[in-house]
């Protein structure tokens, strides 16, 4: 794979993440975005709130700075916050925007660069598969406590149960 592809497969990737929260999100309610099961796992919205802060700090000036910005209050991300729902979704969009302007303006000149990360030198390449995963694993959550949350009244996001077959026939025609 060339550079320009890796490229735009990590666009790619990191947008089919962010479209199934926002499908997630399409399926909630406002005071669903502050649920937790047992008061010890993150809610949606800190989920929210952490991906934003995570993210304005490692793609901003994202070859020139460290990832791990002095300005950032990371601990904060985990404290319950209650913004409406408005203020959730400008936050996540935000964070994205951050993230994609960042990503855009790279060239494959630029994947053998060396940066840092709370003082740890990554190759460009590595610190993107580093928040890629980082990301889809707190995407995992956001879509585990949705299901939950919805229960039998969840649409899904994937093939369905045992529609597999119906849909792997309807792909060959």
């Amino acid at each position: 794979m060339n550079g320009e592809n890796f490229l735009q497969s990590a666009i790619q990737q990191f947008n089919d993440y962010k479209n199934l929260a926002d499908k997630t999100f399409a399926q909630l309610n406002e005071k669903d975005f502050y649920y937790s099961p047992d008061g010890f796992n993150n809610s949606i919205a800190i989920n929210i709130t952490h991906l934003h802060g995570n993210m304005l700090s490692r793609w901003t000036n994202f070859l020139t700075e460290d990832g791990e910005k002095e300005w950032r209050k990371r601990d904060d991300e985990f404290e319950p916050q209650h913004y409406s729902h408005e203020k959730l979704m400008q936050l996540w969009e935000e964070g994205w925007q951050v993230l994609f302007r960042s990503l855009e303006s790279l060239t494959p000149a630029d994947l053998d660069k060396i940066i840092y990360i709370r003082t740890k030198p990554l190759t460009v390449i590595d610190a993107i598969h580093r928040q890629l995963t980082h990301y889809a694993s707190h995407v995992g959550q956001i879509i585990f406590l949705g299901k939950h949350i919805k229960r039998a009244d969840w649409q899904t996001l994937s093939i369905a149960r045992g529609e597999s077959k119906g849909f792997n026939e309807k792909m060959k025609k």
